[in-house]
């Protein structure tokens, strides 16, 4: 229906106004919220969700399953972490179950007091540190680049050593990553000290 206004000459017009009635839409998936680009339309837009902190005080590994499919990155965070051996740390990827091979890069050890070490990838990203007595807190960062490849970028600080880690490196995974896990490089030191959580996006 046009609305003409008279009084006036040359009357004026208006043309039909169509007014839609854009219904709300809910998330489809666990971790999204709708967002709109240009008031007219929804879509489920990922936001970052935050896992549940795990106390890293027993056991030799630390799992964060179900990670949603829609996940391009993922943080995996260390606070007053250590263990009672000497063995590296590392974190590991999966789909549907962990993968254990095919890491790609290395680390870098810097101590304040007792020069560098440096090593490669292979197991999974490295966390080099120099015994029992280091408390690791930092954070790794993962990012799907394509595919199912994902990169890893590291920095960690220890004390009472003072020593800084960095690690960078790849894995190219067989599916859709699932599951994040942090564990002792020799699957036999354990957990005694700090916590671990994700963030993911």
């Amino acid at each position: 229906m046009s609305i003409t206004l008279g009084g006036t000459s040359p009357a004026v017009t208006f043309p039909d106004a169509t007014v839609q009635n854009t219904a709300v839409v809910s998330p489809s998936v666990i971790g999204q919220v709708p967002f709109s680009t240009d008031g007219s339309t929804f879509t489920p837009t990922a936001k970052v969700a935050s896992g549940t902190a795990v106390a890293s005080t027993s056991g030799t590994s630390i799992d964060f399953t179900s990670i949603p499919s829609w996940v391009k990155r993922i943080t995996v965070m260390f606070a007053n972490v250590s263990t009672n051996g000497s063995s590296n740390l590392q974190i590991q990827v999966g789909n549907g179950t962990i993968v254990t091979s095919g890491y790609t890069g290395g680390y870098v050890n810097i101590y304040a007091n007792a020069g560098t070490q440096v090593g490669s990838n292979s197991s999974g990203f490295l966390i080099a540190d120099g015994g029992a007595t280091d408390i690791r807190s930092g954070q790794a960062v993962l990012t799907l680049i394509s595919g199912n490849t994902w990169v890893c970028s590291l920095l960690m600080g220890t004390s009472p050593g003072t020593g800084t880690v960095l690690t960078g490196g790849t894995i190219a995974l067989g599916g859709t990553l699932d599951r994040v896990r942090a564990t002792t490089g020799n699957g036999t030191d354990t957990f005694d000290a700090g916590s671990i959580n994700i963030l993911y996006e």
